[in-house]
C-alpha cells in the first residue's frame, strides 16, 4: 500500500521524520542509544505513513548536522511534511504526528533523568508539527482534513440530537473519506455561539481506558501482573486476595461501587453523594468538595461485595480508584505524571487533562444542572465542578481531537505490545446483548456483525462519545452538554445520540447502556 504522494512528497516525509530523530539523538549527548530507540520507533509506525518511512532513505543527508544545524533544517521540514499531508492525504496528518513525537519520546528512555535539552527540543518539535494546525484554524478556514468533504448525513444527525434535548454537540469523524468536524446547538442556553469544534469537555468514563491503558502499560514494563493479586501491591486495603489486577479493569471484581449500586431487585444502595437519585441536590451543595481515593475505596469496601471474585460482572468506579491507587503505588509517581509520561505525553495529547480542582480550560460548552428548589425548578451552571467524587473512573477532560488521537493510537498498536492489545479488547460477557467488556472498553457486535471499540462517558452535563474500528483506523468522537438532573431525564437521549451515530458511521450497533458515572 503506498501514499498517492510524488518521490520528492516523499522524501520529504522521510527526511522530517528521520531528521527529527537525528536532532533528538544530537539533542542527548548519547546519540546511538538515542538514534536506535528512536528509529524504532518510525518503523513501528502503520498505515500508508508507515509504508513512506519504512522505504529507502538514502536522499536523506543529515550526517555530521550540528544541534544547531540540523534545527535549521528538520524543524521546517516538519512543519512542511505536516502541511504536505494535510493538502494531499488528510487522513495521514494524524498519524505521521504520533509517529514522530513516539520518536521522540524513545529518543529519551535512555536518560537516567529528566534533561532540560532534550525536553525543549521535543517542545520544538511538537511546536513545528502544530504550525500547520494552527495556521489553518487562525485563518477560520474549515481544517484541511474537513475541506470539500460534504457530510449531510452526519450534519442532520448533529442536528438531530440537539432536537432531542441536547444544548449543543460537536462532532469528529475520520475514515475513508477523511475527516469530518462540524458542531450544532449552542455552546450556552441562551447563547448563539455553536459549541467549539474541539472544545474542552469532562469526559466521564472515557477516562477509564486511559487508566486501564496506564495499567497495560506497566503491564508492558513489567512492573504489574495482570493476574497478580491486587492486594499484593496495596497491602493497606485487606482485599480479598482473589481479586486480580485484571478483574479490576474488567469490572469482575465484585466489590461495591462507592457511587452507590442498583441491584436486580431494583434495591439501591447509596454510597457518596452523587447527582442523581436523591442524592442530587447535596452532590449539587457540595459540588467543589475534593474526594481522596483512598476514602472512596475505604467506604467501599466497608459495604458487602456484590459476587464472588470473578463469577460476575458490575461495573464499578471503586475498581478503577484501585487502579489509580495501584499505578502510582508500583511507579513511584503520581497518577498524573504517570499519564504524561506513558499516554499523554508519547501522543502529543496536549489538550487532555487530569484534573486537580473544578476548573476547565477554555474553550468550552457550558454544562447546566435543574434541581427543584421549594417546589420551583431552578438550573444552575456546574461547568466548574470538582470531578474528584468519580476519581479515575471519570475524571479526566479532553477534546475530540485528542480523543480520536488517543483511540487510534492505542488500537493501532503505538502504546501496547499486540499481545497486551489483544487482552484488551478480547471481550468478556456482560450479560448486555451484543455488548461485552475487555480491559477498560466496551467491545460492540454491530447490527452487521460488525466490531466497534468504545466506551463514552457523561460527566453532569458534560458527555463524549469515543468509538473506533479494532484497527483504528475508522474514528467518532463527539462532545455533547446539555441539562442534567437527578432523574437522568437525558439518558434516553443520551443513548438515541449514541445510537444515531454509530449507526450512521459504523453500520448500527446497540449504543452503550451503561451511566458511566454511576
Amino acid at each position: 500500500m503506498s501514499i498517492a504522494l510524488s518521490d520528492q512528497a516523499k522524501s520529504t516525509l522521510r527526511t522530517a521524520a528521520y531528521g527529527a530523530v537525528s536532532l533528538m539523538a544530537a539533542a542527548t549527548g548519547s546519540p546511538q542509544k538515542a538514534a536506535a530507540n528512536a528509529s524504532t520507533a518510525l518503523t513501528s509506525a502503520t498505515g500508508p505513513v508507515g509504508y513512506v518511512l519504512a522505504a529507502n532513505a538514502e536522499d536523506i543527508e543529515l550526517k555530521g548536522k550540528s544541534v544547531a544545524e540540523l534545527a535549521d533544517r528538520v524543524l521546517p521540514a516538519l512543519t512542511a511534511a505536516m502541511k504536505l499531508l494535510a493538502q494531499q492525504a488528510p487522513a495521514e496528518a494524524d498519524n505521521f504526528r504520533s509517529t514522530i513525537l513516539l520518536a521522540t519520546e524513545a529518543a529519551q528512555r535512555h536518560l537516567d533523568r529528566p534533561s532540560t535539552t532534550t525536553a525543549e527540543m521535543a517542545r520544538k518539535i511538537r511546536a513545528a508539527l502544530d504550525v500547520a494546525g494552527a495556521a489553518t484554524a487562525d485563518s477560520g478556514a474549515a481544517p484541511a482534513a474537513a475541506a470539500g468533504l460534504n457530510r449531510p448525513e452526519l450534519r442532520k444527525a448533529i442536528e438531530e440530537i440537539v432536537d432531542s434535548g441536547f444544548v449543543g454537540v460537536s462532532l469528529r469523524v475520520h475514515d475513508e473519506r477523511g475527516e469530518w468536524v462540524g458542531s450544532a446547538g449552542t455552546a450556552e442556553l441562551g447563547g448563539t455561539a455553536k459549541p467549539p469544534t474541539n472544545g474542552y469537555v469532562r469526559i466521564g468514563s472515557n477516562a477509564k481506558t486511559f487508566t486501564a491503558t496506564l495499567v497495560l502499560r506497566l503491564v508492558a514494563e513489567g512492573k504489574v501482573g495482570l493476574d497478580t493479586p491486587v492486594n499484593g501491591y496495596l497491602p493497606g486495603f485487606g482485599l480479598d486476595e482473589r481479586i486480580t489486577v485484571r478483574m479490576l479493569l474488567q469490572h469482575t471484581s465484585g466489590l461495591f461501587n462507592f457511587s452507590g449500586e442498583v441491584y436486580d431487585d431494583g434495591t439501591i444502595a447509596l454510597g457518596i453523594p452523587i447527582p442523581y437519585s436523591t442524592t442530587g441536590k447535596e452532590w449539587l451543595d457540595n459540588r467543589f468538595k475534593a474526594y481522596r481515593p483512598r476514602e472512596l475505596v475505604e467506604l467501599a469496601l466497608s459495604r458487602p461485595a456484590r459476587f464472588e471474585p470473578g463469577t460476575g460482572w458490575s461495573y464499578s468506579n471503586t475498581n478503577y480508584a484501585l487502579a489509580r491507587l495501584l499505578i502510582e503505588k508500583v511507579s513511584g509517581r503520581s497518577f498524573t505524571q504517570e499519564m504524561q509520561r506513558l499516554i499523554l505525553g508519547p501522543l502529543g495529547l496536549s489538550d487532555t487533562v487530569v484534573p486537580d480542582g473544578a476548573e476547565i480550560p477554555e474553550p468550552h460548552a457550558h454544562a447546566y444542572y435543574r434541581y427543584e428548589d421549594a417546589g420551583e425548578q431552578k438550573t444552575i451552571d456546574i461547568t466548574r465542578q470538582d470531578p474528584s467524587w468519580v476519581s479515575s473512573g471519570g475524571d479526566m477532560i479532553s477534546t475530540t481531537q485528542d480523543l480520536a488521537r488517543f483511540i487510534s493510537a492505542l488500537l493501532g498498536g503505538k502504546l501496547l505490545p499486540a499481545p497486551l492489545l489483544a487482552e484488551m479488547c478480547t471481550p468478556h460477557p456482560t450479560g448486555i446483548p451484543n455488548m461485552d467488556y475487555g480491559l477498560g472498553v466496551f467491545v460492540l457486535t454491530t447490527d452487521d456483525g460488525g466490531t466497534v471499540i468504545t466506551h463514552n462517558g457523561a460527566s453532569v452535563g458534560h458527555a463524549a462519545l469515543m468509538y473506533s474500528t479494532p484497527d483504528g483506523s475508522k474514528t467518532l468522537t463527539a462532545a455533547l452538554n446539555c441539562v442534567d438532573d437527578a432523574n437522568l431525564s437525558i439518558a434516553a437521549a443520551f443513548q438515541n445520540a449514541q445510537q444515531r451515530l454509530l449507526n450512521e458511521v459504523f453500520g448500527g450497533g446497540p449504543a452503550d447502556p451503561a451511566q458511566p458515572t454511576d
